[in-house]
C-alpha cells in the first residue's frame, strides 16, 4: 500500500513521447528543459517522484511541480514562464543576424570585427553587441580564427 496522496496518471501520446525523447537526448537545448522532459518520461514509465528526485538531485516538490505542469499544459508547460522585469529590446532574430554576420563575413575595412564595427553594421548599441559576444564567449580574436576555419576548403 502506497503512502501519501495518489498521483494523477500520466499518459503520453505517441507524438508527445517522440517530442520528449528528442528533448531528453538533446545536447543543444537548455539543460533545464532536458531535465523536465526526463521527469515526464520517467513519470510516464511509472517511476516514483522520490526516485526521480534522487536521480536528478532535485526535491520531490520540484519533480511534482513539473509533473503537474505537464499534466495541465502538456509539452508547453515544460517551458519557462515569462519572468517579471523589463522586456527585451533586442530580438532573437537580431542576435542571430549579428552572430551570422560577424562569424561568416569580414568587415568592410579590417581583418576582424570590433565591437564598434559590429554594432554600427547591425544598428545596435556597442554595449548590446559586447553583451551578446560576452554571453557567447566570442572575442574579436576568435572571430578572425573562426572565419578562417569556416572558410577553409576542406
Amino acid at each position: 500500500m502506497s503512502l501519501g496522496r495518489p498521483k494523477p496518471s500520466l499518459k503520453l501520446s505517441v507524438e508527445e513521447q517522440e517530442t520528449l525523447q528528442g528533448f531528453a537526448s538533446s545536447r543543444s537545448l537548455p539543460h533545464a528543459l532536458v531535465s523536465r522532459a526526463r521527469v515526464v518520461l520517467w513519470s510516464a514509465d511509472g517511476i516514483s517522484n522520490a526516485e526521480i528526485a534522487e536521480r536528478l538531485n532535485w526535491s520531490k516538490a520540484t519533480v511534482g511541480k513539473w509533473r503537474q505542469r505537464f499534466i495541465g499544459d502538456r509539452v508547453q508547460g515544460l517551458y519557462d514562464e515569462l519572468r517579471p522585469g523589463r522586456p527585451r529590446t533586442v530580438s532573437d532574430e537580431q542576435v542571430a543576424v549579428l552572430l551570422r554576420r560577424t562569424l561568416k563575413s569580414q568587415p568592410p575595412a579590417g581583418t576582424h570585427w570590433s565591437v564598434r564595427q559590429a554594432a554600427e553594421a547591425n544598428q545596435l548599441s556597442k554595449s548590446t553587441v559586447h553583451r551578446v559576444f560576452r554571453t557567447r564567449t566570442i572575442s574579436s580574436r576568435s572571430l578572425s580564427w573562426r572565419r578562417g576555419f569556416l572558410a577553409s576548403p576542406s
